[in-house]
């Protein structure tokens, strides 16, 4: 039994005719007789009789008429349920985001998101890269701002945003009159880190390492702004992205110049799984803000085809 047959058989005992049917149901008569037909072999009896011109419902037909209009109905009911559900602007979402990225980049991200959604309800959820990994496969955080490297098959990426690294340093320091120098020349300082845990920590160590530096810690913290207290307090120095530099901590800021001194951060979710309307809205209001020109219709054009 299948649900255009039921659609057929409606039509039939509404208009009367096989041929009046076949018309408003927009198929060929032959077709449509053969479908009615079908049905009638599954169900073992017949539903209409077939009076030259005319058509009746038989006994068995009026009996399974009811049932097949409220199969329709409860289908064209769930059709709408969901329609009503892709182009809802009260849905949920879930964000996960990491400590080092939240308070410089999530205020700006979420603001044209509540004014279009004001309803929507929006919860944010700041972690390190492993937690917010594991809540996106088991779907209790919709989409993760992660920083690369990411090396995750199951995970898929946007682009948001690249930054250089600036090395933070107090402002007494000898080098603190240039605006740009290398990893080299860190070299037997004093650094001042985030904590295990924090992804930028690792890319700090992995730029120390290609500079062939074993950075000395005075002193670790789960936040940029403590890092750059301590960094003003002539403990040590620090590697910071750009997002964090702060021209109200008394530091001096100098851009590094090494090739691999940057960072890439991402809107990151989990391949393959579906997106309410207002996920895909704030996914694609992100990638919008942080584009440009082409890239940004690239980007949108293949958010639209995330389901």
């Amino acid at each position: 039994m299948e649900i255009q047959q039921l659609r057929y058989a409606c039509a039939v005992a509404e208009t009367g005719s096989f041929s009046r049917a076949a018309e408003s149901c927009h198929i060929a008569q032959p077709s449509l007789s053969q479908q009615i037909q079908k049905l009638e072999e599954d169900l073992g009896a017949r539903l209409f009789d077939r009076l030259g011109r005319r058509v009746r419902l038989t006994e068995a037909g009026q009996a399974f008429l009811p049932h097949a209009r409220t199969i329709l109905s409860q289908l064209d009911a769930a059709r709408n349920s969901v329609a009503e559900t892709s182009a809802d602007t009260q849905g949920k979402i879930t964000v996960g985001v990491i400590p080092t990225i939240a308070p410089y980049r999530m205020p700006g991200y979420t603001a044209d998101f509540t004014r279009k959604f004001p309803v929507a309800k929006l919860r944010i959820v700041e972690e390190t890269t492993p937690v917010l990994i594991d809540g996106l496969r088991d779907l209790s955080i919709d989409i993760a701002i992660l920083a690369l490297p990411l090396r995750h098959k199951d995970l898929e990426t946007f682009t948001l945003h690249t930054e250089p690294l600036f090395a933070a340093l107090p402002k007494t320091h000898l080098l603190a009159r240039k605006k740009g120098l290398t990893m080299k020349e860190l070299r037997g300082e004093s650094f001042v880190m985030l904590r295990d845990g924090h992804c930028f920590r690792d890319l700090t160590i992995a730029a120390c390492t290609h500079a062939r530096i074993t950075p000395n810690i005075a002193f670790e913290s789960g936040q940029f702004s403590s890092l750059l207290g301590m960094v003003a307090a002539g403990i040590g120095v620090s590697i910071v992205p750009e997002m964090a530099v702060d021209s109200s901590a008394a530091c001096h800021y100098a851009k590094i110049m090494d090739p691999r001194a940057s960072r890439t951060i991402v809107a990151a979710v989990l391949r393959g799984r579906s997106f309410s309307h207002v996920q895909r809205a704030f996914l694609a209001g992100m990638v919008r803000q942080s584009s440009q020109g082409k890239r940004s219709a690239k980007a949108d054009s293949s958010i639209a085809v995330i389901s």
